[in-house]
């Protein structure tokens, strides 16, 4: 998980939900940096810079073709 690296940033945990999805049906693997603690202490996702995206750089490509695809119809993210 050390090489892992941020490729998206979300204000609130529920902008979340359907990304996650879309990333266990394609095997993905990631991780939400901030995402429990924010899930707790909401208020806290400016001083703590949002909930993170972290994906291997190798999927950075197929990952960043998922989130053009959620911004382009449903501008969720």
């Amino acid at each position: 998980m050390e090489s892992f690296q941020t490729i998206a940033v979300f204000n609130y945990q529920h902008e979340t939900v359907v990304l996650k999805h879309l990333l266990e049906q394609e095997e993905i693997p990631y991780f939400f940096e901030n995402e429990m603690t924010l899930s707790v202490m909401p208020l806290y996702s400016n001083a703590l810079g949002g909930i993170k995206l972290k994906v291997h750089p190798e999927d950075f490509e197929q990952v960043q073709q998922i989130l053009d695809n959620l911004n382009n119809p449903l501008k969720i993210v």
